[in-house]
């Protein structure tokens, strides 16, 4: 779907669809993925079959060699995918090697899917979006409008349908990995940070085309955006502050020193303290990051543009002590504090009165 020059949040959105299509009545369904994984080829069939409503006796696909090559294991690939047709109670069928005329009837729908979002596209004169909902959401409302004229032809296909079981194939992968002393996971080729606490501890991380969950002891205890693509990694400072708050030597050479900055302005208070303190800057740098965990990262960020302003900063004055003065000193007010302003009745007496004056004349 790149092609299309879809952009989220003023970024390029670089994605794909699972593309469900039935042959008699060409209703179809699409979910964006990320790739040819076994956890995006299962919730895009899942979603389509429930939103059907119905399974039917056939799911027809290529010979699915990309999403073998982006496992290790293709007899892994296999055995998942088999066992998800064998919960459906579908036979799966691939086209030939090279004849993808077979599959003719979806190659031609997935041309006319993209022209179609295309020409959405263009009445809605925005290719941007802000959210990767507003996307879907904007998917989701085209298609209907899409399958509405094949009403009539699908109620006709449905009498050949069967019904779907009890609940949805939990198709999530499992993988079994030790929190390492950095705190971190290694999980299909990517790394992610978890809870310092959980150093040294087994975890179970269960996979799905976009999230990570990490269960430990019969508990999730993170919910993590799952990366894409491969030798990546995703550290957040306030999964590891404390771990490195005891060990502030260890900040210097960090392998992942950058994550630990989350606004230019945290970076510019360890520049300074680099210049004023370096003896004692990483510890006084930490302890500022942890306080942003503990107290609020927005909070503490406006608290350093206060001290840059006043010009402190040059002058080696930075310090915990005193953000903790800057954020005692702030006011905070409740978010279910709401102030609606009274409003005078009579102003709806002058509207009245000047729409009144104007119809009489």
């Amino acid at each position: 779907m790149t092609e299309l020059g879809i952009t989220v949040g003023g970024r390029s959105f670089p994605h794909m669809v699972y593309h469900f299509v039935l042959t008699y009545s060409n209703w179809e369904h699409a979910t964006v993925c990320y790739s040819e994984s076994f956890e995006s080829l299962s919730e895009g069939l899942q979603n389509a079959l429930w939103e059907l409503g119905a399974v039917p006796l056939q799911h027809r696909t290529d010979r699915l060699s990309t999403a073998v090559n982006n496992v290790s294991d293709e007899k892994e690939f296999t055995a998942r995918y088999g066992a998800l047709l064998r919960y459906y109670r579908m036979d799966g069928q691939k086209i030939q090697a090279g004849k993808a005329n077979e599959n003719g009837d979806v190659e031609q729908r997935h041309h006319r899917l993209k022209r179609a979002i295309d020409q959405a596209l263009m009445l809605r004169g925005s290719r941007e979006f802000a959210s990767a909902e507003n996307y879907k959401e904007f998917l989701r409302l085209l298609l209907a409008q899409l399958n509405a004229g094949r009403r009539e032809r699908l109620k006709t296909e449905m009498q050949y349908l069967k019904a779907l079981p009890e609940r949805r194939l939990d198709s999530s992968k499992r993988v079994k990995v030790k929190v390492d002393s950095g705190s971190m996971i290694y999980v299909d080729r990517n790394v992610y940070s978890v809870n310092s606490r959980l150093i040294g501890e087994q975890v179970e991380a269960r996979l799905s085309a976009e999230r990570v969950e990490v269960w430990y002891a019969g508990q999730k205890v993170e919910e993590l955006a799952r990366l894409r693509g491969r030798g990546k990694h995703r550290v957040d400072y306030r999964h590891i502050i404390d771990w490195l708050v005891r060990k502030p030597g260890a900040f210097e050479n960090y392998r992942y020193r950058e994550e630990l900055f989350p606004t230019s302005r945290f970076r510019m208070a360890w520049d300074a303290l680099q210049e004023a303190f370096p003896p004692r800057a990483n510890k006084r740098y930490l302890e500022i990051l942890q306080l942003a965990a503990r107290e609020g990262e927005a909070r503490v960020d406006d608290a350093l543009r206060g001290i840059m302003e006043e010009g402190e900063i040059g002058e080696g004055k930075i310090s915990v002590d005193a953000i903790r003065l800057t954020l005692s000193q702030q006011t905070k007010v409740p978010v279910t504090d709401i102030e609606v302003a009274e409003v005078a009745l009579s102003i709806f007496d002058e509207l009245l009165g000047g729409n009144t004056t104007r119809v009489t004349q």
